[in-house]
Parts: structure tokens; sequence; C-alpha cells
């Protein structure tokens, strides 16, 4: 049996939604285009103490997974003034760490406790199942946020939600679940997070591009060459 996969395919797209809760989250976004749609609320017009949220230039972003997505969250989040700390299995070159400006946290632990911002840009594998757990959530500072477009088994989401309605920590954006498509109730209710349908991926242009990868893909497969995306047993 031969396996293929897209990759690269979805990198810039779920990098800028990343972003965009990155932005979302601390300054409230949804929140306030819900209170103008609500036909309940009267809206007086600006006031300099209402829907106040946090400015993000100059906030520490740690980026927990520095492959091609986290890379490419680095570039968006720099060009935006944040500064860049990551934690990898690896540390990339150091050209790269140069360009991003980025300081590399061997410990995850040290790296979460310090951190204004935490986006989950890394792959669920055995390794990284509740890499963000109960115990490394509660390092967090109470005025962070977190970011996950990856997978959402590398969180506990039940410490997660129960911390964000204690105020142990500010709030999330997340896009992804660990028992998709359910969603904690708790989560959903919050005020905190902004919850997304599992939808980073969803653009017209990562469709065709990762269609296009397919037939490549099996093209080359019917032609008796090797699939240039073929997926080796050991990754799977």
């Amino acid at each position: 049996m031969t396996v293929t996969n897209t990759p690269g395919v979805l990198t810039e797209d779920t990098a800028d939604m990343t972003m965009a809760l990155i932005l979302a989250v601390p300054r409230r976004v949804p929140e306030g285009a819900a209170y103008l749609k609500d036909p309940k609320n009267k809206w007086i017009g600006w006031s300099p103490t209402w829907m106040l949220g946090h400015r993000i230039f100059g906030k520490r972003l740690g980026i927990v997974g520095m492959g091609r997505i986290g890379r490419a969250v680095a570039h968006r989040a720099k060009a935006f003034g944040l500064q860049i700390h990551y934690h990898n299995r690896k540390r990339v070159a150091n050209v790269v760490e140069q360009e991003l400006e980025a300081t590399y946290w061997e410990s995850l632990d040290q790296m979460l406790s310090r951190m204004d911002i935490v986006s989950i840009n890394c792959p669920h594998t055995p390794a990284t199942y509740h890499l963000l757990s109960a115990r490394r959530l509660r390092l967090l500072k109470p005025s962070a946020y977190i970011v996950n477009t990856a997978r959402g088994e590398v969180i506990d989401e039940n410490e997660l939600a129960r911390l964000i309605e204690a105020g142990s920590i500010a709030g999330a954006g997340l896009d992804v679940y660990e028992h998709e498509p359910a969603v904690n109730p708790k989560l959903l209710a919050s005020e905190r997070v902004v919850a997304l349908p599992h939808m980073s991926s969803a653009t017209i242009e990562g469709r065709v591009d990762m269609g296009e990868k397919v037939i490549i893909n099996i093209k080359a497969f019917l032609d008796g060459h090797a699939p240039p995306d073929k997926v080796h047993p050991a990754m799977f």
C-alpha cells in the first residue's frame, strides 16, 4: 500500500489564522463584533474605558513547535512587534534565529512561565499528547493567552477550561479541540475564548493546492514512479 500526503500546502493559511487569533483574543475582536450585531444592545459610541483589551506590541510570544508553520507564525508575529521565543525538539539553524531574532528555550516549563502569548504549532504524536498538561498550564501567567491551531490533543482541554473560568489564564484562541467535534461547553460559554470550527486551512487557494498535489502523486504512482509526497511507515 502506498500512502501520500500534501506537505507544505497549509503552512501559510494556518499561520494566517494563528496570527488572526493572536490579534483577536487580547483585543476582544469577536466580542466587540457580537455586541454590535446583538439587537438587545444599544451602542452609545466611543468611550475611553469600554471594551479595553491588551496591546500585543512588545509582548513575548512563545511558539511550541518551530517547524514550517511555527516559523511562518514567527515571521508574521515579528512584523507585529512581538518578541519571538520558541521551544522545539531541536534548535533551528542560527541563520533562522538571527532572521527572526528568536530566543530558544530548551526547557518548555521555563518558557511557558515567562510568555505573554503561547502558540501551539507542533504535531500530535504520542510524545506531544497533553504536552501542555495540567501542571504546565498552571505555569502560565494569569495574564497569558493560549492560541492553538495545531491539534487539540496537545492541550489538557478540561484543565484549560477550568483555569480560564477561574481567571488563572487570561484567555484562549482555539481552532482545534481534544475531542472533536465535541467542544468543552465551558470554553464555548467563555467570552475570553475565541472558538473556531477547525477552519485554519479553509481557503479556496489551499484546497486547490491540496487537490493539485494529490493529482501529481496519483499520476506519478500510475506512471510507475515514486510519488513525491510518499509517507514512509516510520511517519505513521
